[in-house]
């Protein structure tokens, strides 16, 4: 959606010198929580969709942001936003430059793989569990299925990609949670086939 972004990451170079002691893994962001110089850089660079390198500095030391040929010493918005602008950082999207015909292709591609699991998902799972069970048996798992790992996503993706510096770090996330329920699904799920679902127990 955004080539000149990606042209943009190419050439310029950005790394981030920071005392790591004082940078934090921040899931769960509120009032309570607290950024340090650390955080808020690595935070800025994130919000901006470039990837950058981390690099370790000394002991009670500023971060050192250095974006093309530029180096701001500190933690300084406005002269990253600066930086970033003489070197031709792209803000918004040239609408004549995006590749609507990729765009939809990926996500009619997201689509399909989402309908080849909701079309079999509903008969999967009322035969996945007894009858005397079943409501309670599919709804615990289900949600939490969708609303722990899958709300979770957003948070967690972003938090990876902020203490990694990679915009695609964060896709790690959803492949091993994918990776987890094939493995678990291998070893714990019974056929039902041949089995009466209004009284059978699942094997130990």
């Amino acid at each position: 959606m955004n080539p000149a972004l990606e042209e943009f990451s190419a050439r310029t170079p950005i790394s981030v010198t920071v005392d790591e002691a004082t940078c934090q893994f921040h899931l769960f962001v509120g009032p309570w929580s607290t950024f340090s110089d650390c955080d808020k850089a690595r935070d800025f660079m994130t919000k901006q969709g470039l990837s950058f390198t981390s690099a370790a500095g000394a002991a009670g030391s500023a971060p050192v942001v250095k974006i093309g040929a530029t180096e701001i010493n500190g933690y300084n918005e406005a002269a990253m936003k600066d930086a970033l602008k003489a070197q031709g950082y792209p803000d918004k999207a040239d609408p004549s430059k995006v590749n609507y015909v990729m765009t939809l292709l990926i996500l009619f591609v997201f689509l399909i793989y989402v309908t080849m699991v909701y079309g079999p998902i509903a008969a999967f799972l009322v035969e996945l569990f007894p009858t005397r069970i079943r409501y309670t048996s599919m709804s615990l798992p289900y949600h939490i299925g969708n609303g722990w790992f899958g709300g979770m996503l957003p948070l967690t993706a972003t938090a990876v990609v902020a203490l990694y510096g990679n915009i695609y770090a964060g896709l790690w996330y959803p492949v091993l949670v994918s990776v987890m329920t094939v493995v678990i699904g291998a070893i714990f799920l019974r056929e039902t086939k041949e089995r009466d679902i209004t009284t059978y127990e699942h094997e130990s």
